[in-house]
């Protein structure tokens, strides 16, 4: 019992430390490359990024985007449940922390870092989807759109996605009416393309953390034919340590009986699978093919709520 405590918490302070370092990388690529163009985007950055503007830098970011992330869980606590609102506590104080230090050096400087606005956003939508998509591979959550969404998707079958998008896509589009010195046709000229550049770092943002969500779920499929299946599959248990089925079949050309070996891994371990196989038979025939989802012990978790039945009336019990 001792032993699988210590294993928890490892993996619990893993998980945390990821976060964390997912997080302040979004941090830098936010407040770096996408702030100083004054590029709002999705989430309650950009809603920060609306208010920190509106106001001329005199409210930071950091301070609106926690302050609105407190103000959704208050209104969350009883919809979402107890675990959402604690994980989501930790995940917005560290991405407030990180946004407050790293604005504070990056808008301090007299000159954006990359001073062409496509590669500056292009940039700060990569590291702020590659750190997003760290912290929901372990479990994290960063607040945000996130809290808008599962409320929705609990009350209505509205799907998750489908509300962030409409949320985020909406944030970019009250970039308009920030403060503008000129007509109405100046301010449309000059908005209209920010507002593009926010749709764009957007959607890179969301395609990004969906690669790495399912990078780290992606696993591989074998199934090799081979006269030395036997010693094949010893050595990809005691070496990659994987299971392998053994299956039964029948070449209907050569009418001979041989051994399937059907083998699951994660992607980053086919090639300890291909050179295991070598080693012992060249000749063997492989195929590989990507499976986008295996659930089970040394794979991943199924979270998958299950439907609660109502219970059954004396009646319909004395019908049985």
């Amino acid at each position: 019992m001792k032993k699988f405590n210590k294993e928890s918490l490892m993996t619990s302070a893993k998980d945390y430390l990821v976060i964390i370092f997912g997080l302040i990388i979004y941090g830098i690529g936010f407040t770096a490359f996408i702030l100083p163009h004054e590029i709002v985007i999705g989430g309650l950055s950009g809603v920060g990024t609306l208010v920190y503007f509106w106001t001329n830098g005199v409210i930071p970011v950091a301070v609106t985007q926690y302050a609105c992330n407190l103000l959704l869980l208050g209104f969350a606590y009883k919809i979402v449940g107890k675990t959402f609102v604690l994980r989501t506590i930790f995940g917005a104080t560290v991405i407030s922390i990180s946004i407050g230090v790293f604005e504070a050096i990056f808008m301090g400087l007299s000159k954006p870092l990359i001073e062409d606005i496509s590669m500056s956003a292009i940039l700060g939508a990569i590291l702020c989807g590659i750190g997003i998509g760290l912290v929901f591979v372990h479990n994290g959550s960063s607040g945000g759109t996130d809290i808008v969404a599962a409320m929705v998707s609990k009350v209505s079958n509205v799907s998750i996605g489908r509300t962030m998008i409409f949320c985020d896509m909406l944030i970019v589009l009250c970039s308009l009416f920030l403060p503008f010195e000129g007509t109405f046709g100046e301010r449309i000229q000059t908005r209209v393309p920010i507002v593009v550049y926010g749709w764009v770092v957007t959607f890179i943002v969301a395609y990004l953390t969906d690669m790495v969500i399912n990078t780290n779920r992606q696993a591989t499929q074998f199934i090799i034919f081979s006269t030395k299946w036997a010693e094949i599959a010893d050595r990809i248990n005691e070496e990659a340590h994987r299971g392998v089925t053994v299956l039964d079949g029948e070449g209907w050309y050569s009418k001979q009986q041989v051994k399937i070996l059907m083998v699951w891994c994660r992607k980053i371990e086919s090639v300890t699978i291909f050179r295991i196989v070598k080693s012992i038979d060249e000749n063997a025939f492989i195929t590989q093919t990507n499976a986008n989802g295996v659930y089970g012990k040394g794979f991943d978790t199924m979270h998958v709520k299950m439907k609660k039945h109502p219970a059954k009336t004396d009646m319909e019990l004395a019908k049985n």
